[in-house]
């Protein structure tokens, strides 16, 4: 799995060339109750996900998936690329029963609470979404 991460600065584009992703989204840049979404692209429904700035994003892959992952920006690690516990309940993603203990990347499992996000996200921006 690759956990919750939002960007302010640049659009991700995303196309599954073999094999199947669920891609975890929810909405921080309003005020309003978050409400998170389950999105699954496959090799056989070949299509393009672009998530713009400021949707909360993370990847579950239920099997060995090759993808293409596309940026309109340079990416920017310190300040661009911005995460969350990916199981955080404020997120609201309904991710699927086996993704309960997924492999994290270091960063991934030591990710702060959707609530620091958003301070961090209106730090960032210097005004609130």
């Amino acid at each position: 799995m690759r956990g919750v991460h939002v960007h302010v600065k640049h659009v991700d584009y995303l196309v599954v060339i073999k094999g199947r992703m669920q891609v975890g989204l929810t909405d921080l840049r309003g005020k309003a109750k978050r409400v998170g979404s389950l999105i699954e692209l496959s090799e056989g429904h070949r299509s393009m996900l672009m998530i713009p700035q400021g949707i909360a994003h993370g990847f579950y892959f239920p099997e060995p998936t090759t993808f293409v992952y596309g940026v309109s920006e340079y990416w920017d690690p310190v300040h661009d690329e911005l995460g969350c516990r990916w199981d955080d309940p404020a997120l609201g993603i309904p991710w699927p029963e086996e993704a309960v203990a997924p492999l994290l990347s270091e960063r991934d499992d030591a990710a702060c609470s959707l609530e620091e996000l958003l301070l961090k996200l209106h730090s960032e921006r210097n005004k609130p979404w």
